[in-house]
């Protein structure tokens, strides 16, 4: 389950204070309509303040879940990265930023981009009073995407939920541009077949650039779920607050938040075994898994009993989890 941290719950609970809850949930349901078409971007979905706000409120607390996720696979899979330097394209109000400094504590400058201005200038006041100093002295720039234009080098560059805002020719542009600026690039989308299918097309781009995918991909080559009616996601489960739950008119104290996402690097492949790619099914003295192999693609995987430790692991493993365990 993941929860805010301390500091930004509490920071998002003062700067929502003031604001309509009834206004929010005519703004919260405009942008979940929005969301959920899948509509080529041509503008800026956040169009107010208000719409700030009510992203902040339902939206904020599922990126920083599914950030967090993403980086924590990155952090198992390449435990010796030690990122001081973080970009956030597209950032909006901040949730990656804050998902970024959690995993990896030792970043000392944050740069956040986005063109929305009134996003921006809720995340620096969501930052003010951050624990972590790269928070509290982050760089909030408003910016616009240009395809010539340049970008801040850095150790980390996140992408999330930004693809599917812009118009197609501009997505691989994009995804470019942060392989130049950053040695580690994680592109998060949401986990939807044409999320998936982003992420597919940013994969390319990244491996074409040069670099090595790290997770959640054990190998360089082709997805094997592409063509298929099956797609690569996982999950993140955020707790919801009073108000989130009323703003989604939603009765449980929780969402599962699914996300697709792929981070690469400059560097040499990993000997990464493979990915579980859904919950795995238990029965009596049986693990099912379903895993994505790094010889042999997609395919499911049955660890008895009578395996010992290998049993073990499948019992105690995740939707998500490198397979077999590396630890």
């Amino acid at each position: 389950m993941a929860d805010l941290p301390d500091d930004l719950r509490n920071s998002l609970a003062s700067a929502l204070t003031s604001a309509r809850a009834e206004a929010l949930s005519a703004s919260v349901r405009r942008l979940m309509d929005e969301y959920r078409s899948d509509r080529v971007g041509h503008a800026p979905i956040l169009t107010s303040a208000r719409d700030v706000t009510a992203y902040a409120a339902y939206r904020m607390p599922a990126t920083f879940a599914a950030v967090r996720a993403a980086l924590d696979q990155v952090a198992r899979v390449v435990p010796d990265f030690r990122p001081r330097r973080h970009l956030d394209l597209g950032g909006g109000t901040g949730a990656a930023t804050w998902a970024a400094t959690q995993i990896f504590p030792g970043l000392e400058t944050v740069t956040v981009l986005d063109q929305v201005s009134e996003a921006l200038a809720l995340g620096r006041q969501l930052c003010a009073r951050a624990d972590h100093p790269a928070l509290r002295s982050a760089t909030w720039r408003q910016w616009r995407f240009d395809p010539s234009g340049e970008l801040p080098a850095a150790d980390l560059v996140t992408v999330s939920y930004v693809l599917g805002e812009l118009p197609t020719e501009d997505r691989s542009a994009l995804v470019a541009r942060a392989t130049a600026a950053g040695a580690l690039v994680v592109v998060i989308e949401a986990g939807t077949p044409a999320g998936h299918e982003r992420v597919l097309d940013a994969r390319s781009t990244l491996v074409g650039s040069g670099h090595t995918v790290l997770a959640p991909c054990p190998h360089q080559g082709a997805c094997p779920l592409s063509g298929t009616a099956d797609w690569c996601h996982f999950a993140a489960r955020v707790n919801r607050s009073a108000l989130h739950r009323r703003l989604k008119d939603a009765q449980l104290g929780y969402e599962d938040e699914k996300f697709s996402y792929v981070a690469a690097a400059r560097r040499q492949p990993l000997p990464v075994g493979g990915r579980i790619l859904r919950h795995p099914a238990f029965r009596k003295g049986l693990v099912t898994l379903q895993v994505c192999a790094r010889d042999d693609g997609a395919r499911q995987e049955l660890i008895s009993k009578r395996q010992g430790d290998r049993y073990r692991q499948a019992r105690d493993a995740e939707w998500g989890d490198v397979w077999p365990p590396t630890d």
